[in-house]
């Protein structure tokens, strides 16, 4: 079982329907109208209820801003590389994320709150030299990460070329990238991959990737905290795909008229 905490991420946890509940626990210190609709959602799901000491959810979550409120939830059940590539809604470019060595629980978190928003149709991250989707990465991501389709692989370089093969374009984020990220079109099917914090991208995913893209700075400070890097671009590639396809735009042919005597 794992340990979910705070408000959001188990309102959505329920929501979501996407693993199952042994029960949530409850301060009994504590009583609000939050509280109350939370625990009226629960009912509603037929969650169990039970109501414990504010310093017994301390100790279960290790930690005391769980807000008075913490489910026992089932392990997450990670997908692969291809149970993200059989999923396509029609007439709609797919768009991905790959994190290359994102430790910081807290970028991670804010990260996957960003996909959720921006409808990333899913997200890989490396076995190794990565966060895991911890309670403090769901209470980063305000519970969206419930809803993230996440595929967790244990080699990143290769699931980059399965993408490849599958006919996605790979692009990663370097502050040495050849081209600005606006000026890059996402309206095809593509993924983004963002580097470590501070030290970027592993030179082989770098060599992996087709495309390198920056953002350009303006100050002194040379590069964006990933999370931010990672919205900035996410949403310019929402915004992209949300107008018509590249092909759409290619000037119409021009109608062949008939000559005379025709």
């Amino acid at each position: 079982m794992e340990v979910l905490y705070g408000l959001h991420p188990v309102e959505e946890a329920i929501r979501s329907g996407a693993r199952r509940l042994d029960h949530v626990s409850v301060a009994r210190e504590r009583r609000d109208d939050r509280l109350e609709r939370l625990m009226e959602l629960c009912r509603s799901a037929g969650v169990r209820i039970s109501i414990e000491p504010r310093e017994q959810l301390t100790r279960l979550a290790r930690t005391d801003a769980h807000q008075g409120v913490l489910a026992m939830i089932r392990d997450r059940q990670f997908l692969g590389v291809e149970d993200l590539l059989s999923s396509r809604e029609a007439d709609r470019p797919r768009f991905f994320l790959a994190l290359d060595g994102v430790e910081d629980p807290h970028n991670l978190g804010a990260l996957l709150r960003t996909a959720n928003g921006a409808g990333v149709d899913g997200v890989i991250l490396p076995e190794r030299r990565s966060a895991s989707v911890t309670a403090t990465v769901a209470k980063t991501s305000a519970g969206a990460s419930e809803y993230v389709r996440i595929a967790r692989v244990t080699n990143l370089v290769r699931s980059l070329e399965q993408m490849k093969q599958a006919h996605v374009w790979v692009v990663g984020l370097d502050e040495r990238g050849s081209q600005d990220y606006f000026d890059y079109d996402f309206r095809s099917d593509c993924l983004l991959v963002l580097g470590r914090e501070g030290a970027g991208l592993h030179d082989l995913v770098k060599k992996t990737c087709d495309h390198l893209l920056r953002i350009p700075m303006a100050g002194e400070i040379s590069s964006l905290n990933v999370s931010v890097a990672g919205a900035v671009v996410m949403y310019e590639a929402m915004r992209q795909r949300r107008q018509p396809p590249a092909q759409a735009l290619a000037r119409k042919p021009v109608k062949e008229r008939k000559g005379l005597g025709s």
